[in-house]
C-alpha cells in the first residue's frame, strides 16, 4: 500500500474546550443578566446585533445570535445559534447560517463539502466574532424628552 504523505487530521480536543470555554465568558460578558432578560440588542458599526435566550434548562441555555443589516463587505446577515453549559462553562455553535449539527471532524472531501474540523472553525469564528462585539458594540440609547 503506497503512502499519499498526507497527515491523518486529528482533532485537538483542548484546543477546542479552550475555545468554548473562553467563549462563554465572552457572551456573559455581552450578555450578562440572561437568566432574566430574554433579549439583548446593541451595534457594531452599522450592523444591529440581537442576542436571545431561545430556551433555558437548569444546566444550559440555548441563544440565538443574529447581526442584521451590517455591510455586505463585512459579514452580511449571520445566524447562529448557541448552547451554554453552565456546568462546564463552556459554550458550543449548534446551528451556523443553515448547518446544524456539526461533526467534530470530517473526511475530506464529503458530500456537504465541510472542512475536516469545520467545528473547531465555526466555534473560532464566533470568538472573534464576539471578540469584535466586545471590542466595538455599542448600546443604542434613547433619552426621554423633558418632562
Amino acid at each position: 500500500m503506497q503512502s499519499t504523505g498526507k497527515k491523518a487530521f486529528k482533532l485537538d480536543i483542548a484546543a477546542l474546550h479552550a475555545t468554548c470555554e473562553a467563549n462563554y465568558a465572552r457572551l456573559l460578558a455581552l450578555f450578562p443578566d440572561y437568566e432574566t432578560v430574554n433579549t439583548r440588542e446593541f451595534c457594531v458599526g452599522n450592523a444591529r446585533i440581537t442576542m436571545q435566550v431561545m430556551e433555558r434548562c437548569r444546566y444550559t441555555t440555548i441563544f440565538r445570535l443574529t447581526q442584521a443589516h451590517a455591510s455586505v463587505e463585512w459579514l452580511g446577515n449571520l445566524r447562529i445559534e448557541v448552547r451554554a453549559y453552565h456546568d462546564a462553562a463552556m459554550l458550543e455553535v449548534g446551528v451556523f447560517q443553515s448547518h446544524r449539527r456539526v461533526q467534530g471532524r470530517y473526511q475530506y472531501p464529503n458530500a456537504r463539502m465541510y472542512q475536516q474540523d469545520e467545528k473547531t472553525q465555526q466555534n473560532q469564528f464566533l470568538a472573534e466574532w464576539l471578540e469584535h462585539c466586545l471590542a466595538n458594540g455599542h448600546a443604542q440609547i434613547t433619552l426621554a424628552p423633558d418632562a
